[in-house]
């Protein structure tokens, strides 16, 4: 009897590295099959194709190639492609991880055809329904089967929202599995296609004192007032601690239309395969993001983080230490840079040594116990 068949999504950038725990321990286990499905959300290779490789995930069993437009666009390209895949292979299940426009689309798709769903990273809440995120964590816990949270917050949020206690099971972060794999093969990292700025880099990691900052959320990057005043309080903060900031196209395209001149001490770097990224922010002295996955990354391993946001759906980031909400006003953000250093200064690491409960490197393991067992 041939084993149940998975489909496990990928389309964006955090999505290949909560796969890559996922697909070790199912071979691992191997009481179920499974397909990799690309939507091609992310189609560059610069942003998708080098992390099947980095992350040691095969090559995919479909690839979608479906890119670019509106969110609307892009959701319904993801539903007329993937439907007849589904309607193909009839998968016992279909595994989607966090909250991008391809983790909504191919759950509706699964979940209209008959088929199972398993939402990894859900219950997540940041309470903003402006946020394309929030919309789409939202609507694929309410289409799902099993839930799979990464935290007590979470878990709580799917309670209140009338979930039945047979479907939630906290178990990690896959997330955090795949960090700590990877952050222990870093030896050697390969620091190569840096534009030129290898050396400069490795002159920075070697004296151990510089910043690395993301940007991307439109809140942040869309608006040329509120990117240019954050961009100002970046090259300000630089003169204090030099910063490496690796840019997502989208945001790039951003700076380059406001013709800013940012001074050298403020780095601008193309979009980092995982590996030599990991490198670059966990030895930093601090991290400037509105990135989601790099809140908890940093919290794993109790690197101190701003998190340029006035909200956050990932609570015990804030509850360890390490991390701090500090909001979009680039005035606040600038002080609160500097208040983190002065305290650095003192020797003082807010968060050093404390992780979450379950952030173990076993949440994938424990998430294929669950399946196995029921499907």
């Amino acid at each position: 009897m041939a084993a149940p068949l998975l489909h496990l999504i990928a389309g964006a950038r955090p999505n290949f590295m909560k796969l890559a725990p996922l697909v070790r321990a199912l071979r691992d286990d191997g009481r179920l099959a499974w397909r990799l499905v690309h939507t091609g959300q992310h189609q560059d290779h610069a942003m998708s194709g080098v992390f099947f490789e980095e992350l040691g995930l095969p090559p995919p069993d479909v690839s979608l190639g479906c890119h670019g437009g509106s969110h609307a666009q892009l959701t319904a390209r993801i539903l007329q492609a993937y439907e007849p895949v589904v309607q193909a292979d009839r998968p016992a299940a279909c595994v989607v991880v966090g909250d991008v426009d391809s983790t909504l689309a191919c759950a509706l798709v699964a979940r209209k055809l008959g088929v199972r769903v398993a939402h990894v990273e859900a219950g997540l809440r940041s309470g903003d329904m402006r946020m394309p995120e929030e919309i789409n964590r939202r609507a694929t816990d309410a289409m799902s089967d099993w839930l799979f949270t990464t935290e007590p917050s979470a878990t709580a949020h799917l309670r209140r929202e009338g979930h039945a206690e047979a479907q939630i099971h906290e178990v990690g972060h896959v997330m955090v599995d795949n960090l700590l794999y990877q952050h222990a093969l870093l030896a050697g990292v390969d620091r190569q296609g840096w534009e030129g700025r290898a050396e400069q880099v490795s002159a920075l990691q070697a004296a151990g004192r510089y910043g690395v900052v993301t940007l991307h959320r439109p809140s942040n990057v869309d608006d040329p007032v509120q990117l240019a005043a954050l961009l100002n309080a970046m090259a300000t903060l630089s003169e204090r601690l030099p910063l490496l900031f690796p840019v997502h196209p989208r945001t790039l395209g951003r700076i380059q239309a406001l013709g800013l001149r940012l001074p050298p001490s403020l780095m601008l770097l193309p979009p980092l395969p995982y590996r030599p990224f990991l490198a670059l922010w966990s030895e930093a002295a601090l991290v400037l993001t509105d990135s989601g996955g790099l809140q908890e990354e940093t919290t794993a391993l109790g690197v101190p983080c701003l998190t340029i946001r006035e909200n956050t759906e990932r609570p015990i980031t804030v509850e360890m230490g390490s991390n701090r909400l500090v909001g979009v006003d680039a005035a606040k953000v600038l002080a609160a840079a500097h208040s983190t250093l002065e305290a650095l200064d003192r020797g003082e690491r807010p968060g050093s040594g404390m992780r979450p409960p379950l952030w173990d490197g076993a949440a994938a393991k424990r998430i294929v116990s669950v399946l196995a067992a029921q499907i």
